[in-house]
């Protein structure tokens, strides 16, 4: 999410404005990773936490070892618009697709304060084209039939469950304390909405730091807890848990709760080993899930079928490539084309983001990148156009994507 979140870039003013953008709504982006003089630097596109220690090494001893992809097929149910960015219609590779799409902005307001806006293009699942959504947040379930969505002016007291196929309301859950943002979890049957005093996207100037010299009004915690709802019944049960006001990260006013892959459990970012604190759904300090322990970094994403991991970016020189791995030994099994490997498309195929090969350098080409369906055997399929490689623009778009 839910909008890769899932995942988080700054607003120009401040330093923790953040949408995850997610396979199915339970991680955050990962950064863009740039080349030491002559490789794809490390760039955040959309990125939550910078820790020392968060990647941690799945390989055993001898893991450096290649394992050959086996069963390379043709993915399916491909929708592909390379000429379109952003894109208006479907785009889509297997059990993925890109639901919806935000762009950001800042909106000064006349007191002095300002705040980090989303524009929403939701896919109309009718037309299969997207249409603009003026909703301050959203997120969207598996089987994209419905999104839960926020009003603007947040925190907010309800939350919409929309239809994509009608891009009608069809039902309100009420809730007692203000939601700042909402995530489904990984079987769409339970809301988890963190709940804020304030917008957690609004900048303050009574909360002004120094910016390139210039004072500009900065975020506030005010982070209450969390609910956890059933989606069928409307039922809210509510945990408290407030802004922690020493924490690392993230340092702004935003710091939502997420699923954990299971659904079993949620987290927040921190600067433990994983980058992860997790909790049972009424707020119990609970131990990192140990199929999430094994994997490498805190935005890993399985294979369907749980055998194969994402890994790191490894090109060098002008090599635009990142790796895949064994989830089992940790041993490499495939280095595919990309710089940025978002979801998988089947057990053989991902979508990611690559700059294009000619551009691709640490001086701003590396942010002109497109979405592609790239196979573990090397063959490369555009999705969509490329985006501005201003990576400030406020017509730079984030994809949300969500299993179909």
């Amino acid at each position: 999410m839910t909008p890769d979140p899932h995942a988080r870039t700054a607003f120009k003013v401040s330093s923790s404005v953040a949408r995850p953008a997610a396979e199915s709504a339970e991680r955050p982006q990962p950064l863009l990773r740039r080349r030491k003089p002559r490789r794809l630097a490390l760039a955040a596109v959309v990125a939550a936490v910078v820790v020392a220690g968060l990647a941690v090494s799945l390989a055993r001893p001898g893991g450096d070892a290649q394992e050959g992809p086996a069963g390379v097929t043709d993915v399916t149910s491909v929708a592909a618009h390379p000429n379109q960015s952003p894109p208006r219609e479907l785009i889509a590779a297997g059990r993925s697709a890109v639901s919806a799409y935000y762009t950001k902005k800042l909106v000064r307001l006349p007191n002095g304060n300002a705040t980090g806006t989303y524009e929403w293009r939701l896919l109309n699942t009718a037309t299969e084209r997207y249409e603009k959504a003026d909703w301050a947040w959203l997120d969207v379930a598996p089987e994209m039939q419905t999104a839960a969505v926020l009003e603007r002016d947040l925190p907010v007291d309800r939350i919409g469950l929309l239809n994509l196929a009608t891009g009608k309301v069809q039902r309100w859950i009420m809730v007692d304390r203000s939601v700042g943002s909402v995530q489904f979890s990984p079987d769409g049957k339970r809301l988890l909405a963190t709940t804020y005093r304030l917008n957690p996207d609004g900048l303050f100037k009574d909360a002004s730091y120094k910016l390139n010299g210039k004072s500009v009004p900065g975020p506030k915690q005010s982070r209450t807890g969390f609910y956890v709802i059933d989606v069928a019944s409307g039922k809210a049960d509510f945990t408290e848990s407030p802004a922690k006001k020493n924490k690392v990260i993230p340092v702004g006013g935003r710091q939502d709760f997420h699923w954990s892959r299971d659904g079993k459990l949620v987290w927040e970012p921190g600067n433990d080993k994983m980058g992860k604190i997790y909790y049972g759904v009424t707020g119990k300090r609970m131990p990192a899930p140990d199929t999430e322990t094994r994997l490498p970094y805190p935005e890993t994403v399985l294979s369907p079928d749980g055998n194969l991991v994402t890994g790191a970016f490894v090109g060098k020189g002008d090599e635009i490539v990142s790796e895949i791995r064994n989830a089992k030994t940790g041993k490499r099994a495939a280095v595919i084309p990309g710089q940025q490997l978002l979801a998988w498309a089947d057990n053989s195929h991902l979508i990611v983001w690559r700059c294009a090969p000619e551009r691709c350098s640490p001086g701003g080409g590396e942010f002109r990148n497109q979405l592609l369906l790239v196979g573990l055997d090397g063959k490369v399929t555009p999705l969509s156009g490329f985006r501005t490689a201003n990576l400030h623009d406020e017509g730079r778009w984030f994809p949300v994507l969500t299993l179909r």
